[in-house]
């Protein structure tokens, strides 16, 4: 595949994966307010589950890298998952004295991001 078209599917998978960040996160707030961030939460959690998920398929051979891997890997979840808006929210947690929930908002999204990453691995490994 040229560096255009992988590109293009990098561009695609981005375009999916920033709109679902969008849409996920302002449906988190609608059911549960902007007291604690659990949307980010939700999208990093999810997707890096999702990224396990998909890099034991490439281990596995079950689909090709080509054009997958920049249409998934590279946009998709690299769009839907969030280190920016995670530490931000950190940033206002901790201006508004927030301690404890940043602390947690922290602990979760770091344990449980790898723990999900790792399931989506092992249990495809599995298959």
């Amino acid at each position: 595949m040229n560096y255009f078209s992988t590109l293009t599917f990098v561009a695609l998978g981005g375009a999916i994966g920033a709109c679902s960040r969008f849409l996920l996160s302002e449906l988190f707030v609608l059911l549960l307010g902007r007291s604690f961030p659990y949307g980010t939460l939700f999208v990093n959690v999810t997707g890096s589950m999702m990224m396990g998920a998909f890099t034991a398929l490439l281990t596995m051979q079950a689909v090709s890298g080509d054009p997958w891997r920049p249409l998934i890997g590279l946009g998709f979840l690299g769009a839907l998952t969030t280190f920016s808006t995670f530490s931000m929210d950190n940033v206002n947690l901790l201006q508004q004295g927030e301690f404890v929930k940043m602390g947690l908002n922290m602990m979760l999204n770091v344990v449980l991001s790898v723990s999900a990453c790792w399931m989506g691995y092992h249990i495809l490994m599995k298959q």
